[in-house]
């Protein structure tokens, strides 16, 4: 009985433990005002058929010992049209300061198409990365004809936090971040590839929103998910206010991480038909949703973005003649102001979910304390009560 009494209270205490994590508040919870309209999640999940992965890595503490830790990374993966899907989307991408990667962007540009996840991690893991996709893809999705593969695989900077020299990401980290992508809510704050990153000084990470135009604009979805790690505190606004003024302590310790320093990845996901000329104007817009929230684009800065159409199914078919839709230009506003809506409040979302991390060396990065915020808005009339 006593077995069964500590395996009832183990349930209960892993139970309560999820539901605390599912009513964790995001940006809108707080009272931050946005403009427009979010799909039912405010994910870019709410794109029908994308879904995302992630593995998480928090091992160690203390002082740095190159490739035994502290560890404070991991892998995050954006699968357009889900695990079970080979087909490729029209796509597109852009780069505002370009100290940084995202591999396969070539290929992307040269032939408007997006062929398998899109996958983000640390700088010094994209090879690993790279290379465990393509294995996984021929042994999860049978791609055993497939004569090569480029996949897409994007970083920012985790090394003020994180043991970034050792390696720490492997071949493993990359199959559970896509084997357990699923549609639905999306992990936010310091998880996946977000784990040890820093926005605007605060620590930040992994976030995600989405916008749903009217019936009269299409009735279409634009979701968004931003690796955010990069950004000066003086610059910092939400909701218009100018958030990294009005709080200007908490800065990380143990260290200068200096002025806009770092990068932010960003994937749009739309079900509007759109051809890869027009999600290039799309992808462009990313970089006003960045502005807003204070980003210049500084000289170290690996500032990088794509974006891609779930809508024609047919857009990689090579043995014929396909009939494609096409969304006039005329109508394509709504969707330029939703990637811009969407971008913003997927950081904002990034920073509110993520919490306070003790790293190597014991460097330290605060979450944006979210009493604060809430004084902050109250004081320019901006908070939604």
């Amino acid at each position: 009985m006593k077995f069964l009494r500590v395996g009832v209270a183990l349930l209960l205490f892993l139970f309560s433990t999820t539901i605390s994590a599912q009513q964790k508040p995001r940006a809108r919870d707080l009272g931050v005002p946005f403009d427009g309209q979010p799909g039912k999640l405010n994910a870019i999940t709410d794109v029908a058929g994308v879904e995302v992965g992630h593995s998480t890595i928090i091992e160690g503490n203390g002082k740095l010992v190159v490739g035994k830790g502290p560890a404070r990374t991991g892998v995050t993966a954006i699968l357009p049209r889900g695990k079970t899907s080979n087909e490729q989307c029209f796509a597109a991408w852009f780069t505002l300061n370009g100290n940084g990667e995202m591999t396969g962007t070539t290929w992307v540009e040269e032939s408007g198409l997006l062929d398998g996840p899109v996958m983000i991690t640390n700088t010094h893991s994209v090879g690993v990365v790279h290379d465990a996709v393509i294995a996984w893809q021929i042994e999860r999705q049978k791609k055993t004809q497939q004569l090569w593969s480029l996949p897409v695989i994007a970083e920012t900077w985790d090394g003020f936090l994180n043991d970034i020299n050792g390696f720490h990401v492997k071949p493993k980290h990359v199959y559970e971040a896509l084997d357990n992508a699923k549609t639905g809510a999306v992990a936010e704050g310091n998880v996946g590839g977000g784990t040890g990153m820093v926005v605007h000084g605060f620590k930040g990470g992994i976030g995600t929103a989405s916008r749903k135009l009217t019936d009269e604009q299409g009735g279409y979805t634009v979701g968004v998910l931003v690796q955010g790690n990069y950004g000066g505190r003086r610059h910092m606004r939400i909701a218009g206010v100018p958030v990294g003024k009005e709080i200007p302590d908490l800065l990380p310790t143990r260290g200068n991480l200096g002025d806009d320093t770092g990068s932010i990845i960003v994937v749009v996901a739309t079900d509007a038909p759109l051809l890869p000329h027009q999600m290039k104007r799309v992808v462009k817009r990313v970089a006003l949703g960045i502005g807003i929230m204070g980003g210049v684009g500084g000289n170290s800065s690996g500032d990088i973005f794509i974006a891609f159409s779930t809508a024609n199914a047919a857009a990689g078919a090579s043995s014929s003649t396909v009939k494609l839709d096409m969304l006039p230009n005329e109508r394509i506003n709504p969707l330029f102001e939703a990637t811009v809506q969407a971008t913003e409040e997927a950081i904002v979302n990034a920073l509110v979910a993520a919490e306070t991390m003790v790293g190597r060396d014991g460097n330290t990065v605060y979450a944006l304390p979210h009493d604060r915020l809430r004084e902050v808005l109250r004081k320019y009339n901006r908070l939604v009560e």
